[in-house]
Order: C-alpha cells, then structure tokens, then sequence
C-alpha cells in the first residue's frame, strides 16, 4: 500500500515505523474495505504494509495469518466458532463469543484483539408494502404470520442457508414454525435483494450488514429469540507479530470502535450500489473521521 497518510487520532508517534505488515481480507466488500481500513492505519502509524487482501473463500486469509504469509486481518467470531473450530452451537452472548473464539485460538498462534459492535449475520428482510400489509418486525411475528396465514410466508433464500442447521432448519425449529417447501425459493444471494424489494418473496435472506438494505428501503426482521450466530468483526493477528509489535492494539482500537452495522450499510452500498473502489472508501472514510491526515 503506498497511502500519503499521517497520524491523526490513529498512529500517534507513529509505534510500528520499521515494521514491515502484511494485511489480508477475504474477497467479499466488508471485508476487502476492513482490510484496506487496517493497512492504511499501520502506514499511518509508521509501518511499511503489504496488501493481499481478497483472497477467495473463509479459510485463505486465516492460514495465512496462521503461517505467518499475513500478520492481521479483520475475522468474524462466528465464522471462526463454527466453521474454523468447528462448533455446532453459537454463544449467544456477544462477548462471550468472542472471548471462546480468543482463548481456543490461543494454541494456532493467533491473537484475537476487542470486537466491533459490527454484526454481520443473517437476517430475514421485506420490502416496504409486505411491511404495510403484515406489519411484522421480529422473527416471533413472521412465525405467527406463517401460522395464521401459511401463504403469507413465502422464502427467498441461498441454497446453503436452506439446508443448514445454523440457517432456515434451526431457524424453524427455534420460532415454532414451518415453511412448506412449495414457499421456499432457492438463488444466488445477490437475487435475493431485488427479488425482495420487488416482492417476489415476501422475505428474503440478506446479512445485516450489506448496503443494499438500505439502497432498497428493506425492513430487517428482529431475532428476538437470538437463533442467528454473532457474527462481530475483530482484528485477528500473527501472535509472533503482535508479540514484536504489541502498539497494533493500540493503533486499531479507535478504528474498531467505530465499526457499527449503520457504518456497514454506507460503506458496504458506496462499493456494491455506487460502484466505488473498496480502497478509496476506506481511506476516504477514515480521513473524514480524522482517524489519518
């Protein structure tokens, strides 16, 4: 990365100058802009970085934070949970999901710093005139709406979240409801918003996080039963990096405080509804926030 940005509040007398940091992201847009969002600040706080961010799939940016390929990268504590270390159940509890994910990674070397209040996890959406008509704002609702009248309740969804016991499965078994098969679409996840907002479905599967939420005015149901995972944002590091350069947790700590799914949606729609380059949101971002100069 060859940013022109000094210290603001992040990077005050600038603590990694010398070091030489590789960051890394998945492919996604959240991820790509976190990972641009913690290059830019280890430059301004004096560090040389080198940027492999996108690498495709979950697994490729944690082994290479592992191997020690990459020193950090911004994880979610669910994915890590469940699919790195292969827990069937979620905790329910933010920070005690987060504090599981810290101390059973301790042994693969990797060090997890203080999660975002950012969320990135399921959620069941509906356009703005399903939403005049059935008035339904949490899980508990669309359960007894499916009750009360089975055709209302009709599915657009991804094909793993169909199927997954931490997807629509669970989520039936959790509520008390069940969706006959007839009133379940399977599509690739990027379908799933303009169908919804076409209303095509009367509620489609979308992350809590993505910006098309609110590039299309859709309505997020509450999980007021808490059956989705968390799944927070936090810096996950090299622990022999963080072991030479333990001013990384200082440097990212006011950036990762700022990380809320309301500043998701915004960045997220900047890159996936306008067209903008993840890098340039990011930076722009944090010298608006005057996070850099």
């Amino acid at each position: 990365m060859s940013d022109d940005v000094r210290p603001g509040l992040i990077g005050g007398g600038e603590p990694l100058k010398g070091a030489d940091l590789t960051v890394t992201s998945k492919s996604f847009t959240e991820s790509l802009i976190h990972g641009a969002m913690m290059g830019i600040a280890f430059q301004a706080a004096g560090a040389h970085v080198l940027d492999r961010t996108g690498i495709q799939g979950s697994i490729g940016g944690r082994e290479a934070v592992k191997k020690g390929d990459a020193d950090a990268m911004y994880e979610y504590t669910g994915t890590a949970w469940i699919t790195y270390q292969g827990h069937g159940t979620p905790i329910p509890d933010p920070r005690r999901q987060w504090q599981a994910v810290r101390d059973a990674d301790v042994k693969a070397g990797l060090t997890w710093l203080a999660p975002s209040r950012l969320n990135n996890t399921y959620a069941l959406a509906m356009n703005q005139a399903a939403y005049r008509k059935y008035g339904t704002r949490t899980l508990s609702d669309v359960a007894a709406l499916a009750k009360k009248d089975p055709g209302a309740v009709t599915l657009c969804v991804e094909g793993e979240f169909a199927n997954r016991t931490d997807g629509l499965p669970g989520l039936e078994k959790k509520y008390g409801m069940r969706v006959p098969a007839k009133n379940i679409t399977q599509m690739d996840s990027g379908i799933i918003y303009t169908q919804t907002a076409k209303g095509s479905c009367t509620y489609g599967e979308v992350y809590t996080t993505d910006g098309r939420i609110r590039s299309m005015n859709l309505v997020v149901m509450d999980d007021d039963k808490k059956f989705f995972p968390n799944y927070n944002a936090a810096p996950e590091i090299n622990t022999a990096t963080f072991g030479k350069w333990p001013a990384i947790a200082r440097v990212l700590a006011p950036l990762t405080a700022r990380l809320d799914n309301t500043l998701a949606q915004e960045l997220n729609a900047k890159v996936d509804v306008d067209g903008q380059d993840p890098h340039q949101v990011a930076l722009e971002w944090m010298r608006e926030q005057g996070l850099v100069k």
